[in-house]
C-alpha cells in the first residue's frame, strides 16, 4: 500500500474523520505531522500546499488536499485506486 502522509493537529475534527475513513478503506499507517506541536510544521505544509488548514493529505507524493477533498474522491469511486487497493 502507498504512504500516507497528513499535515494534523491536535483535537481537529475534520483531521480525525479522515483518519477514519482511511483506516476504513484499510489503511494501517498513517505519518502525522501535528502542526500544533512540531515546530515550523505549519510553515512547511503551508509552502508545500498553498494551504493553511489542517488535515492536508498526501497520497504517496499526490497532495490531494483536506478531508473534503478525500471524501469526494472516496464519493467518485477514486480513492481505492490512488490507495493501491
Amino acid at each position: 500500500m502507498v504512504s500516507i502522509t497528513m499535515y494534523s493537529s491536535a483535537g481537529c475534527g475534520y483531521c480525525q474523520s479522515a483518519e477514519h475513513l482511511l483506516k476504513r478503506k484499510g489503511v494501517t499507517r498513517i505519518n502525522k505531522i501535528l502542526v500544533d506541536q512540531v515546530p515550523g510544521a505549519r510553515e512547511t505544509m503551508t509552502h508545500k500546499t498553498g494551504r493553511r488548514t489542517v488535515p492536508q493529505i498526501y497520497v504517496g507524493e499526490l497532495h490531494v488536499g483536506g478531508f473534503d477533498d478525500l471524501a469526494a474522491l472516496e464519493r467518485a469511486g477514486r480513492l481505492d485506486a490512488l490507495l493501491g487497493q
